[in-house]
């Protein structure tokens, strides 16, 4: 039979990734970059809408790729209510909340609206979205924080974090609900998550002040200290904002989030830059291990992932700390756009059932 032709949308804040895959074929893949300018004149991401599906229907039209050649259009999910793991077919519901998040504004809260919009033209064809950021499937034991005024959230490289688990699992000829792995987005952002048997039971947030320091994001702080910040009458809420997610981690601590130029300054003596690089291992390290307690130390394998993990130096020094725990595997970069057409596929060949948003 003739293959399953998917489009892929991925909004982010500065571009929109397309990709058309022909069943596992990737056939097209486009990049449409926004200038700051074009993006004025909205005051709230729901806005730029329009301005987004013409520019992805413009860049079809100029790789000869018929609209009406789709079988279906998964994008990006968004900052939507806490959901399980799965591809959902975008509905009514799921639309609203992506129009009005009610995790907040993100570029990524797009990604189902155009696919909806497209996918609606065309007889058959169902748009979707997969493994949004806001997948949680904690253990209730994990929600629990010191006061009941606070709680433990899931939000984690979902997308990432589940195609990758499934491709280990994949070559070891198991199903990934056998497994038990603790795996490591390691980006711009951290989350570090214990899987269980196909669910992931505890991750730190990536998001909101958790888990390792990153490149842009603080990760965990002492509680008292940011109570003086935030009391000083030196910083706006915003500005802390920033401290713990934009303006954190790497580039406070040596003023640039490019990985490749802090490595070059370890190997040409920066000792200051070595301490940054040996102690965001430390940390990494020190929340697998955490989340090795999670899994009661059964543990089949540790898998880093994300664009860190091309990093030979940083992944060896992780490594080096937690292999006692289990086989260290290495997946570097993301390859959102393979990932969620991956499951947009399996939906189309029969393979999984679409969840309802409710």
């Amino acid at each position: 039979m003739s293959a399953y032709r998917i489009l892929v949308i991925n909004p982010g804040s500065t571009s929109t990734k397309i990709s058309v895959f022909d069943d596992e074929r990737e056939i097209v893949a486009r990049t449409l970059r926004h200038s700051a300018e074009e993006l004025k004149p909205y005051a709230r991401v729901a806005d730029q809408f329009v301005f987004r599906r013409e520019l992805i229907l413009k860049a079809l039209l100029e790789a000869d790729i018929p609209v009406e050649s789709l079988h279906a259009v998964i994008g990006r999910g968004g900052l939507v209510k806490p959901i399980s793991s799965g591809v959902y077919e975008v509905n009514e519901a799921l639309k609203r909340d992506l129009i009005n998040p009610p995790q907040g504004e993100h570029a990524s809260n797009l990604g189902g609206l155009l696919a909806a919009d497209i996918a609606s033209a065309l007889p058959g064809v169902k748009a979707y979205i997969a493994d949004p950021v806001v997948v949680d499937e904690l253990e209730e034991v994990a929600r629990i924080a010191g006061h009941p005024l606070f709680k433990r959230v899931s939000i984690f490289h979902a997308l990432n974090q589940k195609s990758v688990a499934r491709t280990y699992a994949a070559r070891l000829k198991r199903s990934y609900e056998d497994l038990d792995l603790i795996v490591a987005h390691l980006g711009g952002g951290i989350s570090v998550g214990a899987h269980h048997r196909g669910r992931v039971i505890d991750v730190s947030d990536a998001l909101h002040g958790d888990g390792p320091f990153a490149p842009e994001r603080s990760g965990k702080l002492t509680a008292g200290q940011v109570i003086e910040v935030c009391f000083s009458g030196k910083y706006t809420e915003k500005q802390v904002k920033r401290m713990i997610s934009g303006d954190g981690g790497m580039v406070a601590l040596l003023g640039t989030n490019n990985l490749i130029e802090i490595l070059n300054r370890c190997d040409n003596g920066d000792a200051r830059a070595r301490l940054i690089i040996d102690a965001f291992c430390y940390n990494v390290a020190k929340e697998i291990g955490s989340m090795a307690t999670v899994l009661a130390g059964r543990v089949d394998a540790i898998l880093l992932t994300g664009g860190i993990a091309h990093s030979q130096r940083i992944c060896a020094e992780i490594a080096r700390r937690v292999s006692f725990i289990a086989p260290v595997e290495l997946f570097p970069g993301e390859d959102e756009m393979r990932a969620l057409a991956d499951n947009a596929l399996r939906v189309l060949r029969g393979e999984q059932q679409p969840n309802r948003y409710v």
